[in-house]
């Protein structure tokens, strides 16, 4: 019976692994850019290890992105030149560094961080984009301060009603992308539906989901689950969706299984729920893999398995380490912000980089714009 399991379970591993790299496969698609045509601004002094992770990060950038005309390390400067030299980090041409003498710290407030410190880093960071000087931001910093000035400095996309943070979670069958996470946790139900077509837009120009199925999370999949907020959004999206305004395919609720079990491209909830959702399955994904090293230990034939394993439990780690998407972009600002983990490793700033890199190439924004503009039509008339 042990055996019967131990190869069921390897199957499954197998598989999962498997649809993971094809879809990390399709991503790396989308993002074949023209050399030199992106200006980028990291927030070099975001993150619990900063500046060293977003120097490494840089240069991973510089190295591997072609499209990469201009990258900008906002920090002390300082300090930056020291990590810089540390590192062996020397000039670039494709490189500059803008003295930002203020941090905002992981404990502020937002909105408090981005009216008093004006000359922060994050803040002088957003301010390149605001002013045209770049055309995307990364920074691992303050969540809170990364929304609060990205929404603040760079305004809404026109149609858009709220900014919404979009992370994509690996599944069975690739990624889904749950949206909001954590920026408006108060939703009424027409800024999901802003919602549900951007993060739509990033499934099908950045994931490659040619018409993604969008579903509004909820406690069953029939229509009369639910709370009064997940009803009235779902019986919004429905109304939308027979008038064939909807640039996706929407299929109603989903439950919480179904973000790792079914074909679902998009999961659409309020930021307060999104956040504990995002939180629980980081944290699960931590506890299984501490559950799954002990219990190797405790037997010498497990630890003989796991040896055998070894290149498949490293590739389903890495597949679900936040570092192998990189950052989650804030959707519904005029430009282009993409928010890192706190505790991003270099790697992870190279792949919210590579996510700029493709929201940009596929005009995503624009994409945003022409759907909304729609969508509110229908809704303005009512």
């Amino acid at each position: 019976m042990a055996n019967i399991f131990s190869h069921a379970f390897a199957l499954k591993l197998f598989a999962f692994s498997l649809t993971f790299w094809r879809g990390m496969v399709e991503y790396a698609h989308t993002i074949q850019q023209p050399i030199g045509f992106m200006k980028l601004a990291l927030d070099a002094m975001g993150g619990d290890f900063a500046p060293q992770i977003n120097i490494d990060g840089a240069r991973l950038a510089l190295q591997q992105l072609d499209s990469l005309e201009k990258l900008v390390l906002v920090g002390d400067e300082p300090t930056l030149r020291r990590a810089c030299d540390a590192s062996g980090f020397g000039a670039n041409a494709r490189m500059e560094i803008l003295h930002a003498p203020e941090v905002v710290s992981m404990g502020e407030s937002g909105l408090a961080a981005v009216r008093q410190k004006k000359n922060s880093s994050m803040s002088l960071a957003v301010d390149l984009v605001k002013n045209g000087e770049c055309d995307a931001v990364v920074s691992a910093g303050n969540t809170g301060a990364a929304v609060a000035a990205s929404t603040i400095k760079l305004r809404l996309l026109e149609g858009v009603e709220r900014a919404g943070i979009v992370s994509p979670m690996p599944s069975v069958h690739g990624y889904v992308l749950v949206s909001d996470t954590g920026a408006n946790p108060d939703a009424k139900p027409s800024h999901l539906v802003g919602y549900a077509v951007m993060s739509a837009m990033m499934a099908r120009y950045i994931y490659n989901r040619p018409l993604p199925n969008v579903a509004v999370m909820s406690n069953g999949t029939e229509d009369c689950k639910g709370s009064d907020f997940s009803r009235e959004t779902l019986r919004l999206l429905q109304t939308l969706n027979d008038k064939e305004l909807l640039p996706f395919r929407f299929i109603g609720n989903c439950e919480g299984h179904d973000l790792f079990e079914t074909e679902l491209d998009v999961a659409l909830t309020d930021g307060f729920t999104g956040n504990i959702l995002l939180k629980s399955v980081e944290a699960t994904a931590k506890a299984f893999s501490h559950w799954l090293k002990a219990g190797i230990k405790q037997s010498p034939v497990a630890m003989l398995g796991a040896l055998a394993m070894r290149p498949v439990l490293r590739r389903i780690a890495r597949s679900m380490s936040a570092d192998a998407v990189g950052g989650c972009p804030l959707m519904g600002v005029n430009g282009v912000s993409i928010i890192a983990h706190g505790s991003a490793s270099a790697t992870a700033i190279f792949n919210a980089c590579r996510m700029a890199d493709g929201m940009l190439r596929h005009s995503v924004n624009d994409r945003i714009v022409e759907s909304m503009a729609k969508i509110n039509a229908e809704l303005h008339a009512r």
